[in-house]
């Protein structure tokens, strides 16, 4: 289940993050992570207690590309969505990957808002493979 960050929804309802225009990016976190247990006055990046972000052998962040927004009359929501990811040749890091850390990339953690933090069905180990972020069939955020 995703976590969607409060100051998210603020600064997207204010107009300051723009899913489609802005740059928004992914990067991989470990299961030390504190991404899924705060929420509450967390803004940026560095705003994280433990971010614990991969550090296995071949790792960057990822820039989301071919993002899309579409309304879901159905479901009485609008689906955010964009590319897989693909991290080749991903080593090993120092604990599995838990999941994805979604931002607004601007120049560094400081100032780099959260939008969310999305989790594996269960923790993986990188082992040197293309690691592939698939994101769900209804997209990567339901905005209701």
């Amino acid at each position: 289940m995703p976590q969607v960050y409060n100051s998210f929804k603020e600064l997207h309802a204010k107009g300051q993050i723009n899913l489609l225009t802005d740059d928004i990016r992914a990067l991989l976190v470990m299961t030390n992570s504190t991404a899924w247990s705060e929420n509450d006055g967390k803004v940026y990046l560095a705003d994280l207690t433990t971010l614990d972000e991969m550090n296995g052998a071949n790792y960057a962040r990822k820039v989301l590309t071919n993002k899309t927004i579409t309304k879901d009359d159905g479901n009485d929501r609008a689906e955010f969505d964009a590319d897989d990811l693909t991290f080749a040749s991903l080593g090993a890091g120092t604990r599995q990957v838990k999941g994805a850390v979604i931002f607004k990339h601007v120049t560094s953690g400081a100032d780099s808002p959260l939008v969310a933090a999305i989790d594996l069905p269960s923790p993986v180990a990188a082992d040197g493979t293309n690691f592939v972020i698939q994101w769900n069939a209804e997209g990567i955020l339901q905005l209701a």
